[in-house]
């Protein structure tokens, strides 16, 4: 099942705005998603650079969202837990939280991606991309993207 995830401040394919990346105050952007699938108990996202030179660079982590969450608002605070009972992993940095757009140079495309999981994962915080896709294995209900273009 396709989710459709937006954000009020970019539209795919288009350019994410500086203000959250590298070059200004570095916040996550607000997002908004819906269609979400019958029996989704949780939610993922993971937002990474496809066009990294040695594979896709991870920016940010963000689990066990509550199934009915309909989006996430602008600046989400880089800690471990969240109020909700969400948790944020490991972006590529090796840091918690969101990380924006920092390409070396030229256009790269940014991908988030949403998964909605039929189950709330066991795992602690600060957990990598690896792991998170590993467990979630076998429990995607339905997914989307969002894809943004940053050019430094």
């Amino acid at each position: 099942m396709v989710i459709k995830i937006t954000s009020p401040v970019f539209n795919q394919g288009e350019e994410i705005p500086t203000k959250y990346s590298c070059n200004d105050i570095n916040v996550s952007p607000p997002l908004e998603w819906d269609g979400l699938p019958d029996g989704t108990e949780s939610i993922a996202l993971i937002f990474d650079d496809a066009d990294a030179s040695n594979g896709a660079f991870v920016h940010w982590i963000i689990f066990n969202l509550p199934g009915d969450t309909n989006g996430l608002p602008e600046h989400v605070m880089g800690r471990e837990l969240l109020g909700d009972g969400s948790k944020q992993g490991l972006n590529s940095y090796g840091l918690v939280g969101y990380k924006g757009p920092c390409p070396p140079k030229g256009t790269h495309r940014y991908f988030f991606n949403i998964y909605a999981l039929d189950i709330k994962l066991d795992l602690p915080p600060l957990v990598g991309k690896e792991e998170l896709l590993s467990a979630m294995e076998g429990h995607i209900l339905g997914q989307g993207e969002l894809m943004g273009l940053f050019t430094r």
